[in-house]
């Protein structure tokens, strides 16, 4: 006899276990099914994404401090020295008390969650096949499709798992790459080239596009290129990659540049860092007839997040949209919360958006270019961090905040942050913006002194005014 639900969630990361969590807060009876190896809840994100990316951006960043940055505090430190695997088990520490988090919260609520491969059968059935190769079928009123999505690669840059890698393996090189070639200028190759060119790699970004950072607003990501540069990092824009090599232990991979010169970069690891694609393999959309953009993968759906087969939902990187984990555990809770009859929503348009490089970006809202594509009247106030004493006491001067507001309403329409723990700073902004709020609402809003706080306020007063206080 099947095991009976209301509903059954296919993928535990944070738009699946969220969504689980909360239906099962609302007094739902709930299954989640988790394919990943080894029982590990929180999907790529937790496992091999945002939390263990984070875990190495921090640990690099303090060996880049010691060696770089602490004798300007006056601190002397003498045999400074990289032990790389206690800095990755420390890693895999954080990603394992995490997932551990998870499988605890799925106890404490009742969900009950399957390990193994989920297939949606016909008639609101769910098919768990588990490693061992045994099925159990489970039949629900509801199903949740929450599988993310996965690294996409180049049909001439197979990932090989040694030497071509993705962001999975990236996480885990021992030793340090000698030089890391990294296919890619978006969030993604930039936060991880940013990591093994801190631990000691040579790293060489190729970027197809005429600038890195592309869906960013334009005058940041200029400035993260020279900041980036000034750091060590090797740019190549609007270069083609056309194949790959791999003679011992070199990889040599060939591009062409803008003016039709082939290219040649010789290096011990590369990694492939173009983009994501939906997750879509072995859930039997096609059996049971949810459509999906057969180019794109993504699953259309309508705004209470129905597929068009009745009781069948898909959230986060299934769906249209930015593919962000707290993209996806809004939509997650947004979903189940209207399945049990409540009226919440998911304002796009605030949705923030953070890039931890070094120092880090932030922005929510549209960007300057999209502003002036719609041809809306707006006014720009920017603020330097270099002009606030707090930026200045912890020696943290690059970057600046910049505000768009509405000429006519003075309505806040992006904000974008480059500095300082920029990824804390920008939430202020996203309230600000969630509740249609104004540059003048920003800059009256009493900032605590002396803050890193204090340029989004006067960014905010500038574009309020025409005139900062402070600069």
């Amino acid at each position: 006899m099947a095991d009976s639900f209301d509903l059954v969630v296919i993928g535990g990361g944070p738009g699946g276990y969220t969504a689980a969590i909360r239906a099962a807060q609302l007094k739902m009876k709930v299954a989640c099914v988790e394919k990943r190896p080894g029982k590990a809840l929180g999907g790529t994100c937790l496992n091999v994404g945002c939390i263990p990316s984070k875990a190495l951006l921090d640990s690099s960043e303090l060996y880049e401090t010691t060696l770089h940055k602490l004798k300007a505090h006056g601190i002397t430190v003498d045999g400074v020295g990289l032990d790389l695997p206690t800095m990755l088990a420390r890693k895999d520490k954080v990603v394992k008390e995490l997932t551990g988090g998870v499988a605890f919260l799925f106890k404490k609520y009742g969900v009950t969650p399957y390990y193994g491969d989920g297939k949606l059968l016909p008639g609101n059935k769910v098919l768990v096949t588990d490693p061992d190769g045994k099925t159990i079928t489970l039949e629900t009123k509801t199903v949740l499709l929450a599988t993310g999505s996965e690294s996409a690669e180049l049909p001439f840059l197979k990932f090989d798992g040694k030497q071509i890698v993705s962001s999975t393996e990236a996480l885990n090189f021992n030793p340090v790459p000698k030089h890391l070639i990294v296919v890619g200028g978006g969030y993604i190759g930039l936060e991880l080239g940013s990591v093994w060119k801190r631990l000691g790699s040579k790293v060489t970004v190729i970027e197809f596009l005429p600038r890195i950072l592309a869906i960013s607003d334009g005058e940041v990501a200029a400035e993260v290129f020279k900041i980036l540069k000034k750091q060590g990092m090797e740019f190549h824009l609007e270069t083609k990659v056309t194949g790959a090599k791999i003679t011992g232990d070199t990889v040599t991979v060939t591009a062409q540049g803008k003016d039709g010169t082939v290219l040649s970069f010789e290096g011990d690891r590369v990694l492939v860092a173009v983009g994501r694609r939906p997750y879509v393999a072995g859930l039997g959309l096609d059996e049971v007839g949810v459509i999906s953009d057969p180019k794109t993968r993504l699953i259309p759906v309508d705004e209470n997040f129905r597929t068009n087969v009745p009781g069948v939902y898909a959230i986060g990187d299934l769906i249209a949209g930015p593919m962000l984990a707290h993209k996806a555990s809004e939509e997650g809770v947004v979903c189940v919360e209207r399945l049990a009859g409540m009226k919440p929503h998911v304002t796009y348009d605030a949705i923030p958006s953070v890039i931890y490089i070094w120092p880090e970006v932030a922005s929510v809202g549209q960007t300057e270019e999209q502003v002036k594509e719609k041809g809306i009247q707006y006014k720009v106030g920017r603020f330097k961090f270099a002009a606030t004493g707090r930026a200045k006491a912890m020696d943290e001067q690059e970057g600046f905040v910049k505000v768009l507001a509405d000429a006519k309403t003075d309505r806040v329409l992006g904000v974008h942050i480059l500095g300082p723990r920029a990824s804390d700073l920008i939430a202020e902004c996203v309230t600000i913006m969630e509740y249609h709020g104004s540059a003048e609402d920003i800059a009256r809003c009493t900032h605590a002194h002396p803050t890193l706080s204090e340029a989004v306020g006067e960014a905010a007063r500038m574009a309020y005014t025409g005139m900062p206080l402070n600069s």
